[in-house]
């Protein structure tokens, strides 16, 4: 039978075990927790008999050697080479014996799978998942389950038998506590009675173990692999649409640039043209001076909307130039400091910046109430540093609409982190860096 054919019936009907946070619900003992919690701990002392004899067994010639070493003696030749091929067959058949193991855990826990999922062949298969963290990881709990069930089940099954004479003494003949000779009958009734006093302690105590294995297996046997690989491609799809993004506006900027734009321009030269050839006092003429000087604005609009699209200067001379020409058309005087950079920077992190630039002083622009804004382009490391630094009121906040929380977006598809410092009263700071 198969892996799954065999971990199906331990889930059946079985719930998640109680939680930390469910043994501070004063109906906790009310509830049907206490028992499934009990039923965990039995069928977790079921999975890890075989796991922690073979644990123990493969153990032993170290116990030995640790023996001799303390005494003062040299181990034996045997027992070295006991040693060795302990070793050799932990690590050769420890991940084949936890990743069932983990396979069933899971199952029971209803944990997400942590291993990629592999097409090749069974010796592909092992090479791959030996190099899996996730696969150590299921080792790791393999041993703490080999190393901390006998000491549980040993607890455990002492208690079980304390608290079973305790609640059945008046039905024993006669039993010991310690050197005190007990006879059953009434006078073995108040024994009882501690017995069920001691029963939520002890339904306590099987919730909290059965919560800190599930917190244990939670955290070795989680699907880290998997997640790390989905976030890694989530991040590199936002990048590539990003890039997408970039693209289509360049398309954009061009066809109106060369399409659109030169059109217009035609037009207005011909209007401006069959306006010179009309007399002055023809019907026509005010029309067609309307006609032209509409046109004529139209030329700004769309000169204003394609460089907004993508600014010629960015494409033809680099960050530093593009934001020398923000300042000198923001109507808050600004300092530009890039003396720092010199050449060209990828193309993704300076259009991050300068759409983060412009969106920055039409935000102080509008809303800062600053009489002088400035802008510092450094280099930290690997990195560019862009800070954009006003001395407004201050309060800046991204939930108010102000386009902050899409240029933090914007930067984190870029790789990069958006810090800002908005007291009120001011300045107000915004640091990029890419």
């Amino acid at each position: 039978m198969s892996l799954n054919g065999w971990a199906g019936p331990l889930a059946a009907g079985y719930r998640e075990p109680v939680l930390i946070d469910d043994l501070k619900d004063r109906r906790y003992l009310l509830t049907a927790r206490p028992w499934w919690s009990l039923l965990h701990l039995a069928v977790t002392a079921v999975l890890a008999a075989p796991v922690a004899f073979g644990f123990w067994m493969l153990m032993l010639p170290w116990l030995v050697a640790g023996q001799d070493v303390t005494e003062g003696r040299e181990p034996p030749a045997a027992v070295v080479v006991l040693i060795l091929t302990s070793a050799f067959l932990f690590a050769a058949a420890g991940p084949a014996v936890a990743l069932p193991l983990a396979a069933v855990e899971r199952r029971r826990l209803r944990l997400p799978a942590p291993h990629r999922p592999l097409m090749s062949g069974p010796v592909a298969w092992f090479v791959a998942r030996y190099r899996e963290e996730s696969t150590w990881r299921a080792v790791a709990y393999a041993v703490l389950l080999a190393l901390a069930a006998p000491l549980l089940v040993l607890g455990a099954t002492l208690l079980a038998v304390v608290e079973a004479v305790l609640l059945f003494s008046p039905w024993i003949a006669e039993w010991r506590l310690g050197d005190l000779v007990i006879h059953g009958g009434p006078e073995s009734v108040p024994f009882m009675f501690l017995g069920l006093a001691g029963l939520p302690l002890v339904l306590y105590l099987a919730g909290a173990v059965a919560a800190l294995h599930t917190a244990l297996a939670r955290r070795l046997l989680g699907g880290t692999d998997v997640l790390r690989d989905q976030l890694t491609e989530v991040s590199l799809s936002r990048a590539r649409l990003v890039d997408a993004f970039d693209a289509e506006r360049r398309r954009i900027e061009r066809d109106l640039h060369d399409g659109a734009q030169h059109r217009l321009t035609s037009l207005t030269l011909q209007l401006g043209m069959a306006r010179l050839d009309l007399p002055g006092d023809s019907p026509a003429a005010e029309p067609l001076g309307r006609a032209h000087d509409q046109a004529k604005e139209l030329m700004v609009v769309l000169r204003d909307l394609v460089h907004g699209i993508r600014p010629q200067t960015l494409a033809d001379l680099g960050l530093p130039a593009a934001l020398w020409e923000l300042a000198a058309n923001s109507p808050v005087p600004v300092a530009v400091d890039a003396d720092a950079i010199a050449g060209r920077l990828p193309e993704r992190v300076e259009t991050t910046a300068y759409f983060v630039a412009a969106e920055a002083l039409t935000n102080v622009a509008k809303h800062a109430r600053a009489a002088s804004v400035q802008v510092r382009l450094t280099r930290s490391g690997e990195a560019i540093v862009l800070e954009i630094l006003d001395d407004g009121r201050g309060g800046a906040d991204p939930a108010r609409g102000s386009g902050l929380t899409g240029l933090a977006d914007r930067v984190a598809a870029a790789g990069g982190k958006l810090l800002l410092a908005s007291p009120s009263g001011g300045p107000t700071l915004l640091r990029v860096e890419l």
